[in-house]
């Protein structure tokens, strides 16, 4: 694959969702600008942020698709919700601001972890999980997922991720798959 240079906007709640966004799409080959929209400390929950902010990140990105390259990446926490009652929020956010659903061909990549971001890092280090407890945060030390990550986009590539990882995790491997054609 080429490396073409691509702009990627990332919608997150918080900094450990960035860091982990950047280090997979690094690793994927995806070289160009990583703009992060992070939930502001303080001002409401990181999945409220993200429901509120993803209406304006999609006609920001459909504005845009056809005169540069462009993906627009968005995580957010299941939390206690089912992975698909988020994404169910996420497309009602649209609806509500009179858009279109997220089409097939759309370079809109959404990844919900299932309890949280910690469950995956947790996970990839080699810990067992579920997607019911909540795991303990790397705060000022997000970076240290970095190898794991790394490694989650190689199992991505080859489509080789463990059976017992977490159903959220896999489905996000899948999701990957929206982004790749922004590469050639």
């Amino acid at each position: 694959m080429s490396q073409r240079r691509v702009q990627i906007v990332i919608l997150c709640e918080d900094r450990q969702q960035e860091v982990f966004a950047r280090y997979f799409l690094k690793k994927r080959g995806f070289t160009g600008r990583l703009r992060a929209e992070i939930c502001p400390p303080g001002s409401q929950s990181g999945e409220q942020y993200v429901r509120s902010q993803y209406s304006a990140e999609v006609k920001a990105y459909r504005q845009n698709k056809n005169r540069v390259s462009i993906g627009l990446v968005v995580l957010i926490d299941a939390d206690t919700d089912t992975s698909q009652e988020r994404l169910n929020q996420l497309a009602n956010g649209l609806r509500e601001a009179s858009q279109e659903n997220r089409q097939s061909d759309e370079a809109i990549a959404i990844f919900v972890p299932k309890r949280n971001i910690e469950t995956w890092i947790h996970y990839l280090q080699g810990e067992p999980v579920n997607e019911e407890d909540t795991y303990s945060k790397f705060l000022k030390n997000e970076a240290s997922c970095k190898p794991y990550v790394e490694n989650l986009a190689d199992q991505c590539r080859s489509q080789n991720l463990p059976e017992d990882a977490p159903d959220s995790l896999q489905t996000a491997c899948g999701e990957l798959e929206r982004l790749l054609p922004l590469l050639e």
